[in-house]
């Protein structure tokens, strides 16, 4: 077998590049001619242009993994050990993987093998886990990697109302987030502050808990949680099985799913928020900054936020995810990055919040009017719906408890 080895690169089914792997195991990427002759070709990703909006055209090889922006197209942790054995690819050869995988990113890019053709056949022996999942696994594979540690499905709603794992996980609009093995009720917690933020006015998908038996084709290993998985519709998908193309911002700051927790902040999120987006945009993002502190989330790392591109172009912030209270599971006082100066919750204060303007020249008053509205209807929302919502008592006492610290959301953080 020759040791070039490459795949294609599309962008809404059209091909604009290439990854290739040559001896070793180094990969390199490259736009395509017509691509970068294009001016008016659709926007992989901000972080391939210069800071004059130019498109960036060179790229250095990369040994093993791939370069940042593929990289974090790939799944994490058990995640990725799990789909990695379905197709029978070794889960540290990111290469392979994202060729096994490549059928149902993130967004609207996909990798195909340059022949056109699919599956794993053409995988060397040590980029795989053992012969017999050679045979089989290619074939079987569900080839859905949205990012992220949680086990989640791709999966369609059906006319009934059902949901069903598309058999080689291509071509879900909806994904399915089942019970932790390590945390209680997760799904419960999420789905109760995505509907929080929802109220709040805050830009959310379609949810929903639905019971894990009730959900045809999931692997039968995964039928064993106990209590309901929760659906998310996606918002890269649209009715006619089109994609819309999203980012997240370990991609746009060009840093590793590793390094999602110490390589910016939210003041760097802030500043390309304000240069790319409007001030809708701003005032979303100051939104969930501000409820994720109220409820104590401490895992808005860079790859829980992203930017969408609607026009194909231009980009704004994406719908909110991930939004999940962390503390009940995990007591932590500090927010996954820094918000301007500071990590710790109680010191999110409105002057925090002017030092953050300032530095990603956000417009101080939007800032601060956004951050009081927010508190003003986290507390009002908060104190009618917990009761209502299916929340365990744990989770509850425990952000009662959290805001009974927090200066800010008493109004003495001003």
């Amino acid at each position: 077998m020759s040791d070039v080895v490459v795949l294609e690169v599309l962008l809404y089914g059209a091909q604009i590049g290439t990854l290739t792997r040559v001896a070793g195991d180094r990969t390199i990427f490259a736009f395509s001619e017509d691509y970068i002759a294009d001016e008016n070709r659709p926007t992989l990703g901000l972080s391939f242009k210069t800071a004059l909006g130019a498109l960036i055209t060179e790229f250095r090889p990369y040994q093993k993994r791939l370069m940042p922006y593929f990289s974090n197209l790939l799944p994490e942790g058990h995640m990725r050990t799990y789909l990695a054995e379905r197709a029978g690819v070794n889960p540290e050869r990111e290469f392979f993987l994202l060729q096994a995988l490549g059928a149902d990113l993130p967004g609207a890019i996909s990798i195909r093998q340059a022949d056109g053709a699919g599956g794993t056949a053409d995988l060397p022996d040590d980029s795989i886990d053992n012969e017999s999942d050679r045979t089989s696994s290619g074939s079987q594979a569900l080839r859905f990697s949205l990012a992220g540690v949680q086990l989640k499905f791709s999966a369609i709603q059906e006319a009934r109302g059902g949901l069903t794992i598309p058999a080689r996980g291509v071509g879900g609009s909806w994904i399915v987030k089942l019970q932790s093995q390590h945390f209680d009720h997760v799904p419960e917690n999420e789905y109760s502050m995505m509907t929080l933020a929802r109220m709040i006015g805050m830009d959310v998908p379609a949810i929903e808990l639905v019971p894990v038996e009730s959900i045809a084709n999931l692997p039968t290993e995964m039928l064993t949680t106990k209590g309901p998985a929760l659906a998310v519709e996606r918002f890269d998908r649209l009715p006619n099985n089109g994609a819309v193309h999203i980012e997240d911002f370990a991609q746009v700051f060009g840093v590793y799913p590793a390094d999602k927790y110490g390589q910016a902040s939210y003041m760097n999120i802030g500043k390309v928020i304000a240069a790319e987006g409007d001030t809708k945009d701003i005032a979303e993002f100051i939104r969930r900054l501000t409820f994720n502190t109220l409820i104590g989330n401490a895992d808005m790392h860079l790859k829980n936020w992203s930017v969408i591109y609607h026009d194909r172009r231009r980009a704004s912030l994406a719908p909110a995810y991930d939004f999940v209270s962390t503390i009940p599971y995990i007591p932590d006082e500090n927010a996954a990055l820094k918000f301007s100066r500071t990590k710790r919750f109680s010191e999110f204060s409105e002057d925090e919040l002017s030092h953050l303007a300032a530095r990603a020249r956000l417009p101080e008053r939007l800032v601060l009017d956004t951050a009081r509205e927010t508190i003003e209807l986290f507390h009002q929302n908060w104190a009618e719906q917990k009761a209502h919502l299916p929340l365990s008592s744990k989770v509850a006492e425990t952000i009662e408890h959290h805001l009974a610290k927090l200066p800010i959301a008493s109004g003495a953080g001003a």
